[in-house]
C-alpha cells in the first residue's frame, strides 16, 4: 500500500483543510493550524501522503522518525524541502504536556478509508508520544463513531468516561478513552505486535504479494 507519513508543514494547511471538510462537520480554521504548529513542543502533527502509479516514485527516504524497535520500518518520512507532488489523503495530531498525550485529531479521506490509513496515523502518533516519553495516550470520540472506537480497542485503548455533549455541531457524546501505560506488560505485548503486523501488510500491499491471513 503505498502511503507514507511525514510532519504537518504550513505548506499543508490548505490540503489538511479540503481532507477535514470530508471528515468533519465543524473542520478547524487554517488558523488554529498555523497556531498549533508553531508550538512544535508541545504538539505533533502528522500528514500521510499516497503514492500512486501515476504520480511518480516514493521521495527519497529522509532520516527516520522514532528510534530502534518504534520506527516504523521507513514508512515514516521526514518531509523533503520541495513540493511534494503526492497528495495528502489524511492527517493527524495531538498534544503533550508531562507524562501525557492527548490525540485531538485523525481524518482520512472519503476515498482512502478501509485501506488501514488511519491505523498508520495512529501509530505515527503513539510513536511520537513514546518518543517524547508519554506514559499514556487519551482522546475523545464520538459515540456512534464505531469504526474509530474499534480501532483504539484494538490498541487497547479502554472507555473510562463520556462527555456530555461534547460536539458542538449536533450535541452529541464523547467517550473519553485512554491507554494502557506504555510501561505496562500489556502494552510492551500488544503495540510492537501490533504495529510490526501494519508494517508487513502495508509492505505485502505495495509489492502486490497476497496478505497472509
Amino acid at each position: 500500500m503505498p502511503y507514507y507519513l511525514e510532519p504537518m508543514r504550513l505548506e499543508d494547511i490548505a490540503d489538511v483543510g479540503q481532507v477535514e471538510k470530508e471528515c468533519f462537520p465543524t473542520p478547524w480554521p487554517a488558523s488554529a493550524y498555523r497556531r498549533e504548529l508553531r508550538n512544535a513542543t508541545g504538539n505533533h502533527y502528522l500528514v500521510v501522503r499516497w503514492r500512486s502509479a501515476d504520480n511518480g516514485p516514493r521521495p527519497v527516504q529522509r532520516e527516520p522518525v522514532g528510534r530502534g524497535a518504534f520506527n516504523l520500518l521507513g514508512f515514516l518520512q521526514r518531509a523533503a524541502p520541495q513540493l511534494n507532488p503526492h497528495p495528502l489523503v489524511g492527517f493527524a495530531g495531538m498534544w503533550t504536556m508531562m507524562d501525557e498525550a492527548h490525540i485531538t485529531t485523525i481524518g482520512v479521506a472519503m476515498a482512502h478509508r478501509g485501506r488501514r490509513v488511519g491505523e498508520l496515523l495512529l501509530i505515527g502518533l503513539i510513536d511520537e508520544a513514546l518518543r517524547r516519553n508519554a506514559n499514556w495516550i487519551t482522546l475523545e470520540v464520538r459515540v456512534s463513531n464505531l469504526t474509530a472506537q474499534n480501532l483504539y480497542r484494538k490498541y487497547g485503548f479502554t472507555q473510562y468516561g463520556v462527555r456530555k455533549r461534547y460536539y458542538n455541531d449536533n450535541g452529541e457524546d464523547a467517550f473519553i478513552m485512554w491507554s494502557p501505560a506504555r510501561r505496562s506488560a500489556e502494552f510492551r505485548d500488544r503495540y510492537p505486535r501490533l504495529k510490526q503486523a501494519l508494517a508487513e501488510k502495508l509492505v505485502q500491499s505495495e509489492t502486490g504479494l497476497p496478505e497472509r491471513a
